[in-house]
Order: C-alpha cells, then structure tokens, then sequence
C-alpha cells in the first residue's frame, strides 16, 4: 500500500489547489452559471480595475510582500554571519525556535496592545517622559502606509526564516568556510557572507518565497494592523465575496486573480533584486574587500534580532494580563487589580471555539502525520526521494496565496454538496498542514542510522516490525515535534476557515480576529492567549511524551 502514498499526497497538495484556481479562473471571465455567467467577458476585470483607491491596496499589498521579506531575511541573514558558532547564538535559537508555534493574529494582537497610543509602552513612559495623562490621537494601529501591519509580519517571520536557516547551515559546512574566509583576512561577518550564505540562501529559496506569497495576500494580520481605508488588496477580495450581493462574486474572482499576478509579480521582483544582490557581491569579492571593523554591525544584529524575539514574549505576557486585568484606566503601568471574571463570563462562548480548534486541528495532523510517514517509509525502502521537485511540490500551498484558490474551492465545494461541512474544512486545512509536517520531518528521517534496519533484516525481522519496533521509538520526538508544527498550522488557519466553514465552525482564531474591531480588550485577551497556549501545550507534550516513554533509558532520549 505505501507505493499509493506519494500519489495520494500529490492529490491531496495539488488537487484542492488546481481545482481551486480552475474555479476562481472561471468566474472571474464570466462564466459562472449559477448566477446567471453563460458568456466569456472582461467586464468584471472593469469593474475591479474600477473601484476607488484599488491601486493603492495593489501597491500596498505588493510593498508588504517585498518589504516584510526583505526586512525579514536581511536581520536573520546578518545575526547568522555575526554571531554563528557564538554562545549568543546558541540562546537566540532556544529562544526564537518556541515563536514559531504561536500564530499570525496572536502575535499581531500582542504587537497591537503595545504599541497602540493606548498601549503598554506608552502607559510605561507616561506622564513621566510624555506628560500625557490620556491616550494621544495618533494612528499606530491600522496606519495609512501599512507600516504596523508590515512590523507585525516581520516579528512573526524572523522566526520561521531563522529555523529553516539554521537546518540549511548544518548542510553547508559554514564553520569549515569561515576559517578558511579568516586566513584569508575577511571580517567575521563578510567571510561569512561572502562564503557559507550564498550555499544557505541556494536552501531556503523555497521558504523565502512562501514569506513573499503569504505577505503579500495576508488577511488575519491586515485585518487586526492593517490600513482601513483602503484596505489591502487580499482584506477587500473578503468583503466583496461576503457581499449579500451575489454578483460581486464575479468581481472577488476577479480580484483573486489579479492577487495571483501580484504575487507572482511580487516574485520576478524579487528575483531580480537577487541578480542585482548578486552582482554587488561579485563586485564587492572581485576588488578583495576583507571589511574587518564589524563590531558596531554585529551588535546592531544581534540587538535587532533580540528585540524582535523580546518583544513577541512582552506581547504574549500583555495578552495574558489583559486576559485577568481588573480596572486598568491609562496611564497605569498595571492594572489595579486581578479578576477571573472575563475568563468566566467567556467560558461557554469560548468553549465551542475551543473545541473545533482543537478537533480540527489534530485530524488534520494525524491525516498529515499518516501521509506523510507513508511517504518517507516508502523512500526509505525504495530508495526513491524524488529530488528538487518534491520538495517544489511541497511549497505549493505556501506560494500560491490562498485567495487566488480558496475562493475558487469555495464555489467548488459548494457545488457538489460539501461547502461549510468540516470533512471540507478538514481537507483544507489538511493542504496547509501537510507541508510544514513533512518538511520538518523529513530532515530527521533521512538522518536516521540505517544499521539499525540491518541488524534487524540479519536476525529475520520484516520491514513492517522494523518500522513499528525501531524506527519509530528512535525517531518518536521528531514526530512529536512535526505533529506539534502541524497542529500550530492548523491554529493559525484563517481565510481557509472563514471561506471553507463558512462560519458554521469558529474557531479561537476566527472569533479573535472577529473580535478586533470590537475595542475590548480583556475578551480579546481572552481569546487571544488560548489560542496561543494550545500551540505551547502541544510542543510541551511533544518533548513530555519521549521523556516519560524512555524515563530510565538515556540512550533512546538522545535518539528519540
């Protein structure tokens, strides 16, 4: 049966995602039967082309992708050549790898409650430094140009790109190149870049496209710090399929489309400032230049990439007390008083929430876990990988941005019956959820000592005892881990859900960002931190579980 695995985990990555274009394409030219589209047209391009302010959220969306990115890969890229191999190193990554785990709108929230006029950092500082004695009217949150919106995606990146570097550096020999960069006279930081970087980057291209696809079409994140008037490009697709007018769903296609464009245009820029990156390095090489003073520069990154990881903590640790905050009336650094009230006024609405995020999330891991255990088990006994392509096909979710599909499937699954059920809402969430799995388990699979399996086939034991006997004890806590990601996947999940649900299962992170607008902050809170502490408890549970399995055995906690 494990020859059907890599076919099956083709249908389930490609399939929705085809189809789902296939059904976004076609209204968006007319020819939408169900409403009335018999004829091939471009009116409704027109009319998207047409609406006030429209170029504006085409540019704001494009300058999020591209900037965010930027930002992003530029402060991870200069911590790892000042401060790779370093004991600082070492605790930035025990301390940025937890961030992954907590989702886009949670993070977004705590960036919100801390810098808002309103916010944590200004009730620090007042009246003392400021002399306000009430909120000032400045526009932090949901400003014109986007920039707390695009703050808000880079804190959140910076980890993601920092783990995926961090496996790309283990497979490059970056310590072998830099001794060889610093007989040579090159700084710490340029012979780092000029030698180990390039091999990391060729790695983590993939990653740093799926960053560009989901900055540029993001919603939860525009929603909760994004600009309202306009809003960007992916929030305004929602409002107008959400229309009661139905005939606005032609022009959201549409809309869809050109966000696919956009993306892909996102792309070729980004391809481009790569040639042109790659010449200034060419150039800078060719005249010899060994830039030695870095020392202001490597405290500047690791500063930079401090602060981000610090400021995600103080966000998760304001939500958390707003969650339980009595009276807290500005400027007060804290509030005057701690109650359970909110908790317990929320306890029944949450409790649905609560549940659908939690079912939803571990049939779509252990679907995920299943499938892709499947795949690897078969590579491991065929020899087969599948190279470079594989690994493309896995990203395709990730760079194609959700709007310019789901709007599609949407239509689809309402098509044939299933729209708003949750084995619908499942298969989506499943397409998402499937490539951080077997991208975060494939590394420690293909890593795994083959004698074991040998010693095993010498004394008669089939393949099938091998894998349940020895390969899956050894390999217990990467699977763990990669069920643990899968399941933090699935938490963030928010266009899928709105779309594909339909509303009819909430989920913690719908009913947080529905809440954005509503100004309380305590229900807010509430909603935000669990939707936070279930990431935390399953990575908690994935280093718990080998812990208490092999408890007097420390042979198998280092192998597990």
């Amino acid at each position: 049966m494990l020859r059907f695995a890599p076919p099956f985990a083709v249908l389930v990555l490609a399939g929705p995602i085809f189809c789902g274009l296939l059904a976004t394409l076609l209204p968006a030219f007319g020819y939408f039967p169900a409403l009335g589209g018999h004829h091939v047209t471009l009116i409704h391009f027109a009319s998207f082309f047409a609406e006030p302010g429209i170029w504006i959220s085409i540019s704001l969306s494009l300058a999020t992708g591209l900037v965010t990115t930027g930002i992003s890969l530029c402060l991870v890229m200069l911590f790892f050549a000042a401060w790779s191999g370093t004991k600082l190193f070492i605790r930035v990554q025990h301390l940025v790898s937890p961030l992954l785990s907590i989702p886009h709108a949670a993070v977004a929230f705590g960036l919100a409650f801390m810098i808002a006029p309103s916010g944590w950092i200004m009730r620090l500082i007042s009246p003392e430094l400021t002399g306000f004695t009430r909120p000032p009217d400045w526009q932090i949150i949901n400003d014109p140009m986007g920039l707390t919106m695009m703050a808000g995606l880079v804190i959140k990146e910076i980890p993601f790109l920092f783990l995926v570097c961090l496996a790309a550096m283990g497979q490059v020999r970056s310590v072998e190149h830099s001794k060889v960069a610093t007989s040579l006279g090159y700084g710490r930081m340029a012979g780092f870049l000029f030698t180990s970087w390039p091999l990391i980057y060729r790695q983590v291209r993939l990653a740093v496209f799926a960053v560009i696809a989901y900055a540029s079409s993001v919603v939860d994140v525009a929603l909760i710090l994004g600009p309202t008037n306009p809003e960007p490009l992916a929030v305004r697709l929602i409002g107008w399929l959400n229309d009661p007018d139905l005939t606005f769903r032609f022009q959201a296609s549409a809309g869809a489309i050109v966000q696919f464009l956009l993306t892909g245009f996102a792309l070729l820029v980004w391809l481009g400032a790569e040639r042109l990156v790659k010449i200034l390095f060419e150039n800078r090489v060719s005249k010899g230049a060994r830039v030695q003073k870095d020392k202001l520069a490597r405290y500047l990154s690791g500063f930079s990439l401090m602060l981000t990881a610090l400021m995600i903590f103080i966000g998760m640790t304001i939500l958390g007390i707003w969650s339980f905050a009595a009276y807290w009336s500005f400027p007060d650094a804290l509030p005057r008083g701690f109650t359970l009230y909110h908790w317990q006024r929320q306890l029944a609405a949450v409790g649905t929430p609560f549940r659908v995020t939690l079912i939803l999330g571990l049939i779509s891991t252990l679907i995920a876990i299943a499938i892709a255990l499947a795949c690897l088990e078969r590579e491991a006994r065929t020899g087969k990988t599948g190279g470079y392509r594989s690994l493309q096909l896995l990203y395709l979710p990730l760079i194609i941005p959700q709007p310019a599909f789901l709007f599609g499937l949407q239509m689809l699954f309402l098509s044939i019956g299933i729209n708003t059920s949750f084995s619908a809402l499942v298969i989506v969430h499943l397409v998402f959820v499937l490539p951080y799995v077997f991208l975060s388990l494939s590394d420690p699979w293909r890593a795994y000592d083959k004698r074991y399996s040998w010693a095993a086939a010498s004394m008669g034991i089939g393949e099938n005892r091998v894998f349940w006997r020895i390969r899956m004890p050894l390999l217990l806590r990467p699977i763990l881990v990669a069920m643990a990601i899968g399941f933090a996947v699935s938490i963030g999940q928010y266009l899928p859900t709105v779309l594909i649900g339909a509303g009819r299962w909430p989920t913690l992170t719908t009913e947080a960002v529905a809440l954005a607008s509503g100004g309380d902050r305590r229900v807010i809170g509430v909603y935000a931190f669990l939707q936070m502490l279930l990431p935390f408890l399953g990575f908690v549970c994935a280093a718990a579980i080998p812990a208490f399995v092999f408890a007097g055995r420390k042979g198998m906690k280092g192998g597990a």
